[in-house]
């Protein structure tokens, strides 16, 4: 399994499509971490972008992300990729923590959201 994931300077961005790069980390099926690489950000907005469709062909099934609008949220699924929203904090961990079950799309769009049980999850 590959895990995307929005980042600036290995935390979350809090806004997909305006990212620097996406961390990709490949996931084992004792569900561990065994390598990360990172994509640059195409230029624009993500959901005017083809970063869908280069996700979806390095094999990357699943995004953990802060916020998006929804057509990048549409995007995304409609290329098969499982999205998770309201996520923030470290990279690694944050995947870590999804990892362990314990990530849930937050239902919150491109605005900000106050969500203590999301928060706890993804600032581990």
């Amino acid at each position: 399994m590959k895990i995307a994931i929005p980042t600036r300077g290995n935390i979350v961005d809090d806004h997909f499509g305006h990212c620097e790069v996406y961390t990709v980390f490949t996931i084992d099926e004792n569900k561990k971490i065994i390598s990360s690489e990172i994509l640059p950000s195409p230029q624009g907005c993500g959901c005017k972008s083809n970063i869908a469709v280069i996700l979806q062909q390095k094999g990357v099934r699943v995004m953990l992300a802060g916020n998006m609008g929804g057509g990048a949220l549409n995007l995304l699924i409609n290329h098969g990729i499982d999205v998770y929203r309201g996520c923030s904090g470290d990279v690694q961990q944050l995947t870590e923590t999804f990892l362990q079950g314990k990530i849930v799309d937050s239902g919150e769009g491109c605005h900000h959201h106050e969500n203590n049980n999301m928060e706890q999850h993804c600032n581990q």
